[in-house]
């Protein structure tokens, strides 16, 4: 079976002046030279339409439930965000690349989570409450932060990505975190590498579970 990664990075730095797309990319590229049947799709969400939740999204989703036509905008809108959506569901592992900026990730990537937590695509109502449709997938957050966080009340952003998940259904999650680069400036490079190590063995973990 061929697993289909989904890369997701929010950070408008090149790759060059980010830490935690170089190691994304170190999990990335090892995965795919353990295993040459991994796909790996990119998407930079500084690079792509991101459309947030607006006046023009909630209008057209009061019409499909009256059947309604959609304006030209509103159809274009809900389109970008269904692009987004179909993505998602056809990857079998995401990979989530972010910077930590105020206690949270970028809000692109907030708006990027609200196009896949989609109410009879990702996840459904039932009398028991609200249930994931998703299954058999798993995600890995490579998240860069200046200080340190982990184990914190301050790690909004880990802790806000891993319930949205498992809201879809997606409860293996792993986190490995770049920390603390803006307060040791003298250990970047130390602090780098060894996130780098810690993806790079992850990245080997996941590929030798992928059955071909």
């Amino acid at each position: 079976m061929m697993t289909k990664v989904l890369y997701v990075s929010a950070n408008p730095k090149p790759t060059e002046l980010s830490y935690s797309k170089q190691v994304a990319e170190t999990f990335v590229s090892t995965l795919q030279a353990e295993n040459a049947t991994i796909e790996v799709e990119a998407i930079e969400l500084y690079d792509v339409d991101v459309q947030e939740i607006d006046g023009d999204v909630l209008s057209a989703w009061g019409k499909f439930a009256s059947g309604e036509a959609l304006t030209d905008v509103e159809a274009k809108k809900v389109g970008t965000m269904s692009g987004m959506l179909e993505k998602f569901m056809q990857a079998d592992l995401y990979v989530f690349a972010t910077p930590m900026w105020n206690f949270f990730f970028p809000a692109r990537m907030k708006m990027f989570l609200d196009s896949v937590l989609m109410a009879g695509k990702t996840f459904r109502y039932t009398e028991q409450g609200p249930v994931g449709l998703l299954e058999n997938k798993q995600a890995v957050h490579i998240q860069g932060t200046g200080g340190i966080y982990t184990g914190t009340d301050l790690n909004f952003a880990d802790a806000y990505l891993r319930q949205a998940l498992a809201f879809v259904g997606v409860s293996e999650v792993t986190t490995v975190a770049v920390e603390g680069v803006s307060q040791y400036p003298d250990k970047v490079e130390e602090i780098v590498a060894d996130a780098k190590a810690k993806a790079e063995a992850l990245a080997k973990e996941v590929a030798g579970a992928v059955t071909v």
